[in-house]
């Protein structure tokens, strides 16, 4: 029981509250439309895929913000504000549908990256 404990806690905890919570607002955005829709066609057999694609947005979503910041490393990009904005409204559109197939690579990266991060704590002599 406790090692479920231990990989929930690296993985579904393993972002900062702040984090998850900005992108679960942004992604509830999205959420509350798609449901809409959905009431108003009478088509309800995607609710739960679409509440499983709103918890998951968070970590699809790092995903794709460690890949453009490996990607871009520490350049600053100049444009548009209403071109970033456009972008910004895509990339959350396809990390929130796509959440089912990207998030599963954030969370395999948060349970490494804490686990390797336990390892080294319990390494280091006390002091």
């Amino acid at each position: 029981m406790n090692s479920i404990h231990d990989f929930l806690r690296k993985t579904l905890g393993g972002l900062t509250t702040a984090y998850y919570v900005r992108h679960f607002l942004f992604g509830l955005v999205l959420y509350g439309g798609v449901v809409w829709m959905s009431v108003q066609t009478g088509n309800l057999r995607h609710i739960p895929l679409f509440t499983l694609c709103q918890f998951l947005y968070p970590y699809s979503r790092f995903v794709y913000e460690s890949v453009v910041g490996f990607i871009l490393g520490r350049n600053i990009v100049l444009v548009n504000p209403i071109v970033m904005l456009v972008s910004k409204i895509f990339t959350i559109t396809l990390c929130w549908t796509m959440s089912v197939f990207i998030a599963p690579f954030g969370l395999a990266y948060l349970y490494f990256y804490h686990s390797k991060q336990e390892r080294q704590q319990q390494q280091q002599p006390e002091q």
